[in-house]
């Protein structure tokens, strides 16, 4: 449960020290706020450099179920005031009320963290905790760089009574009840085919040196989905924030990672503490390019889904039927969307199914 609906602008010291310091200061400074931790026992092998024991690799299904009582986990997802970001948060938070209750379920409790400094108009539909973003420039138009910053806020001045977190984002919809995925401590995530560390050894070893072990340690992730126990991302955040900034400032860094370079900054920063996490595939699907939805958690409409009339993809290019979040950036997709033509995956059709279900059911739609 959340204490706290809206709180005020965090401590200016803890500001300057986990903004303004590390933003200028030599990387050496991630180590001083947190030492490198570990989650489990590891055992390196030295022929190989590699992992003896690695919780990244699949676990069989009776391991990852070896627990009498429900381990809730909250959810948790930042979020911006624009309309773009308001709609897509409106419609995972349906969701999330259509599936948290029902068997297999594990979801406890919601949190939007607003990083607009401001409270908003979704104050009384959606449980809301506003926080700071960063200091004006900072981000330099990349806006996610505000989201380390934000669990960095929210963490020091929340108390939620779930022992685990979901780091989850407004373009999620639940479509199938969501379990605890995390096991023995170890925290789960989705795997992502191009977050590639060992291919970016170069860059990465400015933000991992070499005595911390091989670049492998790294998990080819992002901050989400991710569920975490609260106790090891608190330690987590403060230097996922540093090196989101760190890499933002090294223009190697910022032109090779773009638009995912928040993303690296978790998995890098999830390995200067020691954590692995159990990668989970099923944890998400993302149409169009996966076709069924099966046995899957989260649907994650990032891309654009385009096909003409005979039901084929035509990926890159604007179809005779289209799906696609960005073409509503200035506000809410109209009610009742056109379904896609026969011959669409699963995927498709449930995605646009359960925004019309949503949009159909959510009070004062239309509203911005």
């Amino acid at each position: 449960m959340i204490e706290r609906k809206a709180m005020g602008r965090a401590s200016p010291l803890l500001l300057i020290l986990l903004v303004l310091g590390f933003c200028f200061a030599t990387y050496n400074l991630v180590t001083l706020i947190i030492h490198n931790r570990s989650v489990g026992k590891r055992t390196h092998d030295g022929s190989s450099g590699g992992i003896f024991f690695d919780p990244v690799i699949e676990m069989p299904e009776d391991a990852k179920k070896q627990k009498n009582a429900k381990i809730p986990f909250h959810v948790a997802l930042t979020a911006t005031d624009s309309p773009y970001s308001k709609w897509q948060c409106r419609i995972m938070y349906y969701w999330y009320k259509k599936k948290k209750d029902l068997p297999g379920s594990e979801m406890g409790g919601f949190t939007r963290i607003l990083h607009s400094g401001n409270p908003d108009n979704l104050m009384d539909e959606i449980p809301t905790v506003v926080v700071d973003p960063l200091p004006a420039g900072l981000d330099r138009g990349y806006i996610v760089l505000n989201r380390p910053w934000a669990f960095v806020q929210w963490l020091e001045k929340t108390t939620i009574e779930e022992e685990y977190i979901l780091m989850a984002e407004p373009d999620h919809i639940f479509v199938n009840p969501l379990p605890n995925l995390s096991h023995d401590g170890y925290p789960a995530a989705f795997p992502f085919f191009y977050i590639k560390p060992a291919d970016n050894e170069k860059i990465i070893r400015k933000f991992y040196p070499e005595e911390k072990g091989p670049v492998t340690n790294i998990d080819p992730i992002g901050n989400s989905p991710v569920i975490i126990k609260k106790e090891l991302l608190e330690k987590i955040a403060p230097t996922w924030m540093n090196v989101s900034l760190k890499m933002k400032d090294d223009q190697e860094a910022d032109k090779t990672f773009g638009w995912v370079l928040e993303m690296y900054a978790y998995a890098v920063a999830s390995a200067l503490h020691g954590v692995k996490h159990i990668l989970r595939k099923d944890f998400m699907l993302q149409p169009p390019w996966d076709l069924g939805i099966g046995k899957k958690f989260i649907i994650h409409y990032t891309y654009g889904c385009d096909y003409n009339l005979k039901g084929e993809l035509m990926y890159g290019k604007i179809g005779e039927w289209r799906f696609d979040k960005r073409s509503h950036l200035r506000g809410p997709p109209p009610k009742n969307l056109p379904l896609p033509p026969p011959g669409v995956p699963e995927s498709v059709v449930s995605l646009v199914k359960m925004v019309n279900e949503a949009t159909a059911n959510i009070p004062n739609w239309d509203t911005e």
